[in-house]
């Protein structure tokens, strides 16, 4: 797609959400434009787009989460769906939000046509992944929701997952997608292994850190919490309104299946092996995510290194915002976009630091890095369906 082609797409801006240090200043120069909004129609989301998108799994809450990001998206176009326990049915049947756009009706995986797809959205459960990929035409771009494809080493994949992996030669070129930390990789890939909620909200704070040196590999500790949506849309005895409401527990307590997910990222960022101590929990509320992350402080570093090495990190990116001094991040300033956002705070404990960071589980940690992922593999702006500002309260 020529830089050219994008001069017809007209986007009025009122503001776009860069960091929290300029947003004072962007509100005195559009004081009256607060609102970000695309001058293109929608009412028929498949006229004039450039790439074909099949999206397997649409009926559980990442697939749909993939489609209501598509529905502004400029390029993408949705040509395929698939659900096989719902085949035959229109999206507006499962999901009703999505009654307003123009989806073509449910196939079966079996059943699909990929003659007329450019690239996939793959958000099936784990376990069931890889044989459906390996069938894929070769000429597709995937990018995979599951955790089938995260862990490189397929020996730890079966011992955290409980079963062979099945597509060995296929992991062999799978590029782990966290944007913001593995882009160029990202760029030129065709399987991208989307990152779990959890190792985003962890990794994007702490790999930055770990590269400079400015923390200690030992004595990590992790606390995090996620809605429910992040447990899918199964029925789940765990999960009913009276088991999760006015509450909250702990799970997966020293064996959740992200750990060797996050271990590995911060073990590639340090180049030694880390193991670090995660907790997480579920708390009654549908989407957003914390992580709070005790570290030690590297010899003769401060709080103040971190925080500025964290800005001069993703300064000039648009997804991750470091907050102003003393701002703690909350989950309500994230819900519904694809922005991280972080912090870093002193410990009353001399030479330990504390990290939170918040995303929307189910935009930045599924759904809207997937899309993030696709538009630099198909070397679009990052940003395109994705402008969407928080929902608050």
């Amino acid at each position: 797609m020529s830089a050219s082609a994008f001069g017809s797409i007209s986007f009025d801006i009122g503001y776009s959400w860069k960091d929290m240090n300029k947003i004072s200043m962007v509100r005195k120069t559009h004081a009256e434009k607060p609102f970000v909004k695309c001058s293109m129609k929608s009412t028929n989301h498949n006229s004039q787009k450039t790439v074909n998108i099949g999206v397997l799994g649409a009926s559980g809450y990442t697939g749909s989460e993939v489609l209501r990001l598509l529905a502004n998206h400029p390029q993408f176009g949705v040509t395929v769906l698939t659900a096989d326990r719902k085949a035959g049915q229109p999206i507006a049947s499962v999901f009703p939000h999505l009654s307003t756009q123009n989806l073509p009706d449910l196939v079966s995986i079996k059943d699909a046509n990929f003659s007329d797809v450019d690239a996939v959205f793959c958000c099936l459960p784990h376990g069931t992944t890889q044989e459906i990929i390996k069938g894929l035409p070769k000429n597709l771009k995937i990018v995979d929701l599951s955790a089938d494809f995260r862990l490189r080493d397929i020996s730890e994949y079966e011992e955290w997952y409980g079963q062979p992996h099945s597509a060995p030669d296929l992991q062999k070129e799978v590029v782990y997608g966290l944007t913001e930390i593995s882009r160029e990789e990202i760029k030129n890939a065709r399987l991208v292994a989307n990152p779990g909620c959890y190792p985003t909200s962890i990794q994007l704070p702490l790999v930055p850190l770990i590269k400079a040196k400015l923390i200690e590999t030992r004595n990590i500790i992790i606390d995090s919490k996620s809605a429910v949506s992040g447990a899918g849309r199964s029925a789940k005895e765990s999960l009913l309104f009276t088991e999760v409401t006015e509450g909250i527990y702990s799970y997966g307590v020293t064996r959740h299946r992200h750990v060797p997910e996050i271990e590995q990222g911060l073990s590639d960022a340090a180049r030694t092996k880390i193991t670090i101590s995660f907790t997480p929990h579920l708390i009654p509320m549908t989407r957003g995510m914390q992580s709070t992350i005790y570290v030690e402080m590297g010899p003769g570093v401060g709080i103040e290194d971190l925080y500025q090495h964290l800005k001069l990190s993703y300064e000039d990116e648009e997804f991750v915002v470091l907050l102003e001094k003393g701002i703690v991040p909350r989950t309500h300033s994230v819900k519904g976009t694809n922005y991280c956002l972080i912090n870093v705070l002193p410990d009353r404990i001399p030479g330990r630091a504390i990290i939170i960071s918040v995303i929307d589980n189910l935009v930045k940690g599924a759904s809207g890095q997937a899309l993030q992922n696709l538009n630099a593999m198909m070397g679009f702006s990052e940003n395109l369906g994705l402008q969407y500002q928080p929902l608050f309260p």
